[in-house]
């Protein structure tokens, strides 16, 4: 297995993750800004109000991306796995 092969995986496997990961964290990021505005609006200081609602956004959003999340894990398995030989060399 040479460097460039090497290389060429974990780029692969980053990316995968990244892209997998992207839906939750965005959503997460984005809710959480949107409870900050509220909290400063309403000068609500509570961290169980920050901290629920990006809770039930992220699971959310992991409960209705799951499918389209397991067939890029899915692919990225099937990718690896039929390479394997050229991989190995």
């Amino acid at each position: 297995m040479t460097d460039a092969i090497v290389l060429e995986l974990a780029i692969a496997a980053i990316r995968t993750a990244f892209l997998v990961a992207a839906p939750a964290l965005l959503l997460g990021v984005i809710v959480g800004v949107i409870v900050s505005l509220f909290q400063a609006v309403t000068s609500i200081q509570d961290p169980t109000l920050s901290f629920i609602p990006k809770i039930l956004a992220v699971m959310l959003v992991l409960l209705v991306a799951f499918p389209w999340m397991m067939g890029i894990l899915k692919d990225f398995t099937l990718h690896i796995l039929t390479n394997l030989n050229y991989y190995v060399r």
